[in-house]
């Protein structure tokens, strides 16, 4: 890995040769969130966008260059990353603005962006030597990992707080994942996860605690930018729970800038949950993310779901250098935002993934972009992940099954009231 220079302490600053330390900085335990670094000379040097486009890999592989792994390493056989981003003009008008693009990260193998960050944790698992791989998750993660482990041939641990979605869980345990559904919340869960692997060796996937994590999740920024031409957008709205991914975007726009593969940085707006919106507090409020209490949260987007943001570093600051904002939503914004990004993209999201159009909605309101801005959503996960709340949002919107007898009289009387005219829906 002769392109990455050490890990820089985001509390203390302190440089650490790679390999010199495990997860933390070792002056702060797990507030020590760490950043790899680069040598962009060295990496400009030999990759170019005409670079990535002729690799023979595919993925977020095409941008191995760029990733914090040997050279030889062997990657696992599902494809992750490669996702489709959709110019939505219905839904951009109907909000005043010109431009705006939904990246669609749902059709990643398991149904999240999760997938990205779990691929490079089996690659760099593998590479430390190590058996056993573990995380903390609501879900997402635990589902990506699990399915990236099944992938490689490798056995897996997850810690999940016992109201985790059924859906997610029956992912876990048909990928073969040996699952400890703990009673109590995510952030127990989280430190339950740290204890075991502290004590037993395991390999620690888990967001904020792992510096790599960031560096699989900017592989999306990545994309982002390849599919429109290389060409920086004004604006990118992310869901915000840990702040591992936004942490991750902002990663990747900062390299992207720093090869001058783009021009300017856009703004960042990380968006919460109104019950789980620790981040968007600490930046209301002027409060240090990092001595902030703890918050009680709780939300139907169980994704984003934290008390105490993990990389919260990370994300406030890919905010605050990004000029941009964090915007809280309601649950209810949540769940609407589900069939208007549906009916408007054909995009299904879960309500984490949903609560970042939620944010854009909001914004636009607010007059945070405006209508000359070029703008992206990033969907993080499948509708699929998450069916009561989806039907939940179904029926908030007014729709429902149209019940009908079995037989002709009955559906031309179920056209005429509902006004189902022929050749229409």
């Amino acid at each position: 890995m002769d392109h990455v220079v050490g890990l820089r302490c985001l509390v203390c600053g302190e440089v650490y040769a790679p390999g010199k330390v495990e997860y933390v900085c070792p002056h702060h335990g797990v507030d020590g969130t760490l950043d790899v670094l680069y040598d962009y000379e060295r990496i400009g040097a030999s990759c170019s966008p005409k670079d990535l486009r002729r690799s023979a890999e595919q993925g977020m592989w095409r941008f191995r260059p760029l990733l914090p792994i040997e050279p030889g390493s062997e990657v696992p056989p599902l494809l992750v990353g490669d996702t489709p981003m959709y110019p939505v003009p219905r839904l951009a008008a109907s909000l005043g603005l010109r431009q705006v693009w939904v990246k669609d990260d749902g059709r990643n193998p398991t149904a999240s962006l999760k997938d990205r960050p779990s691929a490079l944790a089996v690659v760099k698992a593998a590479e430390a030597g190590a058996g056993l791989l573990t995380t903390a998750s609501t879900g997402n993660a635990a589902a990506a990992l699990s399915g990236l482990c099944a992938a490689a041939g490798r056995p897996c641990l997850i810690f999940v707080p016992a109201s985790a979605p059924p859906a997610k869980v029956a992912q876990l345990l048909n990928y073969g994942a040996t699952v400890l559904a703990v009673q109590g919340n995510y952030d127990q869960a989280f430190e339950l996860c740290l204890e075991g692997s502290a004590a037993h060796g395991w390999y620690n996937r888990s967001t904020g605690i792992n510096p790599y994590m960031s560096e699989g999740k900017k592989t999306v920024a990545y994309e982002v930018c390849e599919q429109l031409g290389w060409q920086a957008l004004d604006a990118v709205f992310v869901s915000v729970g840990d702040g591992c991914i936004l942490g991750g975007v902002h990663k990747g726009l900062r390299d992207l800038l720093a090869l001058g593969w783009i021009d300017h940085m856009p703004r960042l707006y990380g968006v919460q949950a109104a019950g789980s919106n620790f981040l968007a507090e600490a930046w209301e409020r002027g409060e240090d993310p990092l001595t902030k209490a703890p918050i009680d949260a709780h939300t139907v987007a169980d994704s984003i779901s934290a008390g105490l943001p993990r990389d919260r570093l990370k994300a406030f600051a890919a905010v605050e250098e990004t000029e941009g904002a964090f915007v809280t939503v309601s649950d209810e914004e949540i769940l609407a935002a589900i069939p208007v990004l549906a009916r408007g993209s054909g995009v299904f999201a879960e309500p984490a993934a949903a609560a970042a159009w939620a944010g854009l909605v909001r914004a636009a309101d607010f007059g945070l972009v405006g209508p000359d801005d070029r703008v992206a959503v990033i969907s993080t996960g499948s509708g699929l992940k998450d069916v009561a709340a989806a039907r939940r949002a179904a029926e908030q919107a007014g729709a429902a099954p149209i019940e009908i007898a079995a037989d002709r009289e009955a559906l031309e009387r179920a056209l005429a009231d509902h006004g189902i005219g022929r050749g229409e829906a």
